[in-house]
Formats: structure tokens, sequence, C-alpha cells
């Protein structure tokens, strides 16, 4: 049986998620914009599900923008917010949808972007974050919770320095939501992107939450759903599926976390005990389900593979990077040397994994270790 231990990339559906959203891939198919009953049965039901998205993080209803996933509302986010401003913050460890849209927003007319360093452990700190709070600019961008390391920002410390200096605040919470509790009120930010298959809904989902006060302006126009802010038909069944999944994600946080927290404390309980196996970031606070690390000398890809072949799926970065060669850029930021960044391997751990999972991967890295010194020694004879 495959262990997988890649859900950071993507979670499977939870059955419950999927029971909800089958009757609005049949019976109940009509088009929420319409008036006759079947529009209005949609129409109830995407209604129903805003409303379980906002509970989850403690939002009101009327915040929550559905998209087609985290990417757009990381792009409704940046280019919906910048309207007229001339630079742009964001932390050098952000998701692709978010610096690659900074990058290009940067790029055209006289326009500045500041890309925020993070200190050894993956932090933006109150000093790098006053450094780019000098140049004065509109919108900051900062993830709640890196894909790779899992590390956990101080959002809130950082939402209150952008707000005494004028500017919006942006948190990509994508990684966050539904492993750790969110208050979107109390953590004083603006705009907040969330996403539906990394709480175990389906895939093509997502949402952006923001404050009403923001002047947002819409990516996609022409028919004017989700109150003009995102045009398109809505999808109905993934938007109720979405509803349904962060419903459950609220109900069962504290199971959830606890059972994370135990496998991946046995986890490294475990590595420690393995020669010359590191672990980023163990010094601070992080996702209760992430670890990330590496055997020097052994090529993140090449211990990805042999996990493959022994049934268990990892990764060896952030999923959207996945086609690219070249060491995690996360880690380079954070000071990383090059050649032990190649060697990088990221485990995250999911509700319905077991001891035996943790144990079956630990199994394949130390025959991976045994082998490696096996051959050095060979390699001397």
């Amino acid at each position: 049986m495959e262990a997988y231990l890649d859900h950071n990339a993507t979670t499977p559906v939870d059955g419950r998620v999927l029971d909800e959203m089958l009757p609005f891939l049949q019976q109940h198919y009509g088009n929420p914009s319409s008036v006759y009953r079947q529009g209005r049965l949609a129409r109830q039901a995407v209604e129903s599900a805003r409303e379980q998205v906002a509970q989850l993080i403690n939002a009101h209803s009327s915040q929550v923008v559905f998209t087609s996933g985290g990417t757009e509302a990381n792009n409704l986010a940046i280019k919906g917010a910048v309207a007229g401003l001339t630079c742009l913050a964001v932390s050098s460890i952000e998701h692709p949808s978010v610096l690659e849209t900074a990058r290009k927003w940067a790029a055209v007319g006289q326009r500045r972007l500041v890309e925020i360093a993070v200190d050894q452990h993956g932090l933006v700190t109150q000093e790098t974050m006053a450094n780019a709070l000098k140049a004065k600019p509109g919108l900051v961008s900062i993830m709640m919770a890196n894909n790779e390391t899992g590390v956990i920002q101080n959002i809130s410390q950082l939402a209150v320095m952008a707000k005494a200096e004028g500017a919006l605040f942006h948190t990509d919470a994508v990684q966050a939501a539904g492993k750790i509790e969110i208050d979107f009120t109390a953590l004083n930010v603006q705009l907040m992107t969330l996403s539906s298959h990394k709480l175990y809904g389906p895939k093509g989902v997502g949402a952006l939450v923001f404050n009403r006060h923001v002047e947002l302006a819409p990516q996609l126009v022409g028919g004017g759903q989700e109150d003009s802010y995102r045009s398109g038909t809505e999808n109905v069944a993934a938007i109720v599926g979405f509803g349904k999944a962060a419903e459950l994600a609220r109900l069962e946080l504290a199971e959830r976390q606890g059972k994370c927290k135990f496998l991946r404390q046995k986890l490294l309980r475990q590595l420690a005990k393995i020669e010359n196996v590191v672990v980023f970031a163990q010094e601070v606070r992080c996702l209760p389900n992430t670890v990330f690390m590496a055997v020097p000398g052994i090529e993140g890809e090449t211990l990805l593979m042999e996990m493959d072949r022994a049934g268990i799926a990892v990764s060896s970065g952030s999923a959207c990077d996945s086609h690219k060669s070249g060491p995690s850029q996360t880690l380079l930021s954070m000071g990383v040397d090059e050649s032990l960044a190649r060697c990088a391997v990221r485990v995250s751990i999911g509700k319905d994994n077991s001891e035996q999972d943790i144990e079956k991967f630990v199994r394949v890295v130390k025959q991976q270790v045994k082998a490696m010194q096996e051959n050095d020694m060979l390699a001397w004879a």
C-alpha cells in the first residue's frame, strides 16, 4: 500500500466532501444566476458554502470571493489591489503565483518591487520588515506558512507594522488553512488567499477573502458573478465541496493537529538518529504536518525516486516548481548552501497517515544512507 506523504502538494477529497458535491453534478445542475428553482437551489448552495469558508477563518461571508484556486486568488489580490500604486513589497519565499505576479507588475513603467529577506530560519523579522517599509509600499504580501519548510510567520505583528505605514497587507494562507487556527479579523490583514484542495476539498476552487474597504479591481470581467469581483459561471459542485471541506477542517482542527503533530514528532525523533540528516527550520514554529529535510550527498530527486519505488509519495519541494530544475529558492533565501539545498526532500503528513507510513519512510532513508556510506568505502578501497 502506498504511503502518501505529500499533503502540502494536494490532499485526497474527503468522502464526506464528495457526498456533498455529487448532487450538484447530477440532480441540481442549475446555473446559480438563473431565477427559476434549479438556479435558486444552486445559488443557495453557493451562499451556504461561502458561509462555511468564512467561518473557518472568522470572516464575514460577504468578504469571500470564490476563484478557480489559490493562484487566481493571489493574482486577484496583487493585481486587483495595486491599481495606482508605485511600490509593492513581497517576501522572497512567496509562492510563484505571488512572486512572479509581483515581478511582472514591477517590470512595467515606473514601479518598484521590494523583496523582503528572511533570516536563517525562514522568518521575516521586524528588522527586515521595517527596512522594506522604508520604500513606502502600498501593498505588502507575506505568506502565512511556507509550503516547503512549514515555517509560520508572525503575520499579526507584520500586518500591524504595515498598517502603521499606510500599506495594505495580503497573506497567502493556502498552506495554513485547515492546519492551524486562523482569525482573519484578529490578524489585521486586508486580503487572504485560500485553496480547497489543500484541506481535503476538490481542486479547481479557491477564495480571496478581503476587507470590503479595499478597492479591488476585477481581473475577470463579463457576467458580473461574485459581486463583479470575479466574473464567470460559478463551479457550483466544487464550491459546495470547498464549503464542506472548510466546515470539516474547522470542526476537526484539534483532532487533525494532534495526529499530525504526533506523527511529525515521531519522524523527527527517528531522523535525529540517522547520521548526517539535516532538518531545516527546526528552531521556529512550523506547521504540525511538515518536515523539510536533507541527506547531504544524496540529491533530493534521487531520494524521491527511491521513495517512489518503495511506494512512498514525497516531494523535493513545491509542487508548483517541480517542472523547474534547481534547488529550493526558499532554502537559498535562508542562506542554505546550494549543494545542500539540492538534497532537500519535503514530507507533509495528512489526517489519514499512520505510524507505519512514517516508519516506512525512515526505513528507506536509512537504506539510502547505508548505500551511500558503502559506496564511499568502496571508492576508497
